[in-house]
């Protein structure tokens, strides 16, 4: 099966900011569009908007004066459902409300032809409950578009229980004609993005509430070390409080109230006092003309140690010892291989966050896992009370005389970036081995829908098949709520890994 003819009309029902998104998007492809939306007068209005739109991109040469024209003439404000009859694929934008959308439905199968595909841009709800009400759920599937639909790439389509193997098919290929990449997935709570994404905003605020940081240290530290455009607290702030809450509870209560999706009380506290970010002007920042920016923290200069001796390879961060070296500070090398360790010249460890805490050893300093160590500008250091003055002044040193800067937190298990990678890893797996989708298209959708600098399956091979199964062991062997517990998945990954290496 193949994608639409572009003689084929194309409807979209529902004209808010995602309706008018992919309806431009499917006009700019080159289809006729039939707008409606149940509140008088919207429907016209969401028209001119697409039409201004399209003026813009004229502006910025993005778009030809003819290309606008013929575009603006294949739009179509339609006054009620019969208009979209002879249509061969509608898309509902409506209101997130399970209800509202199979009223819907009902009255479209009464109206379409029946090899009309019908689908549902839910980024929440179950594709299969909302396709339930239908005569012929077959037809039915998910088209998960994200915002705003015109620039981001990425569309999810979503099997239902019932979705016919051609209906899916015939999405997927009409999605690719439209200039967008597909991903296929089954019909789970958050799909494939917002179900791996949860660790990213979890795993932050969670350490905000241990108080091993502030919002502004755990950011950057998450950019500048760990590689993403933005950190938990900008882009939550950015995409509203509310919004990320909803999406977080909404993926929690489906997979009834898993410990692994608990939503934050931090987060809970911030939604109830109104403060939804940019568009109320406070968020997890203040924002405005005259708000100050938050800054990270960032430890005095320190002098670098005169030497370190490196036990082992340092596995993950192996690359930080030729970066030792060009800094011009001797490593020495310990012929027995005693780990994956720094030993610095006060006798103190530096030790790549493993999942245990500083805490339960005398003097040692974890540091955080790097996307790239030679490009991060930031290292984060966790240390405990137990820690010597000497060893973190040393450690800061070292990190300083490599050109980064440091921030040192409290004794955080996991650290920001090593913790938060391994359990979207985990999560990874997991949906893997239950059919969610496939290891490519997992790693498509978290690179194009929340702009990862890696797919979780490009990471577990860049780290080692086994490590964010030791990690999140460890972590939860502290934690035993469950959070951390590793699924079945990375477990067999690991251990099989081990087997064919040869280790028991």
């Amino acid at each position: 099966m193949t994608a639409l003819d572009l003689s084929s009309p194309v409807a979209v029902v529902g004209t808010g900011t995602m309706g008018q998104g992919i309806a431009q998007v499917a006009l700019v492809a080159g289809h006729h569009v039939r707008l409606f939306d149940t509140a008088p007068g919207r429907a016209q209005e969401a028209a001119a908007a697409i039409g201004a739109r399209l003026d813009r991109l004229v502006e910025k040469d993005r778009m030809a004066a003819a290309e606008r024209d013929a575009a603006r003439g294949r739009l179509h404000a339609a006054g009620s459902l019969a208009e979209l009859a002879d249509c061969s694929l509608v898309v509902e934008a409506v209101l997130e409300r399970l209800d509202v959308k199979q009223e819907l439905l009902r009255d479209l199968e009464d109206v379409v032809d029946e090899d009309c595909l019908l689908a549902t841009n839910t980024s929440s709800l179950s594709v299969t409950a909302i396709g339930g009400v239908l005569r012929n759920p077959g037809r039915f599937v998910g088209l998960h578009f994200f915002n705003p639909a015109p620039l981001l790439p990425l569309v999810e389509v979503v099997s239902g229980f019932a979705t016919d193997v051609t209906s899916a098919t015939r999405a997927y290929e009409m999605a690719r004609a439209w200039g967008k990449t597909p991903v296929a997935c089954a019909d789970t709570p958050g799909f494939i993005v917002n179900r791996l994404a949860r660790p990213f905003y979890a795993e932050a605020f969670a350490a905000y509430e241990a108080q091993s940081a502030d919002p502004a240290t755990i950011d950057a530290v998450l950019r500048e070390c760990g590689g993403f455009r933005m950190g938990a607290f900008e882009l939550t702030d950015l995409i509203g409080q509310d919004v990320n809450e909803a999406v977080t509870h909404s993926v929690w209560q489906a997979f009834f109230q898993d410990v692994r999706f608990t939503p934050s009380l931090a987060q809970r506290r911030l939604v109830e006092s109104g403060r939804l970010g940019r568009k109320t002007g406070q968020g997890w920042y203040e924002y405005g003309d005259d708000a100050e920016r938050a800054e990270p923290h960032t430890a005095e200069k320190a002098q670098a140690p005169a030497y370190v001796v490196a036990e082992g390879d340092l596995g993950p961060a192996a690359d930080l010892l030729a970066l030792i070296r060009e800094a011009g500070i001797p490593v020495r090398e310990d012929e027995e291989d005693h780990g994956t360790r720094l030993v610095l010249p006060g006798g103190g460890q530096l030790v790549l966050a493993d999942g245990q805490t500083s805490v339960e050893f005398r003097d040692v300093v974890y540091f955080d896992l790097a996307l790239d160590y030679r490009r991060a500008t930031r290292m984060a250091l966790s240390a405990s009370q137990d820690t010597q003055p000497q060893t973190l002044t040393e450690a800061v040193g070292l990190f300083q005389a490599l050109g980064k800067d440091v921030s040192v937190l409290g004794d955080a298990p996991g650290m920001i970036v090593a913790r938060t990678v391994a359990r979207i890893v985990d999560l990874a797996h997991d949906a893997v081995a239950k059919g969610v989708a496939t290891e490519e298209d997992v790693d498509t959708a978290m690179r194009l829908g929340v702009n990862y600098p890696l797919g979780p399956f490009e990471w577990s091979r860049r780290l080692g098949r086994s490590w964010a199964h030791e990690i999140l062991d460890e972590l939860h062997q502290r934690d035993p709520s469950g959070r951390y517990a590793p699924s079945l998945a990375l477990y067999r990954h690991a251990y099989a890994t081990d087997k064919r290496e040869g280790t028991p």
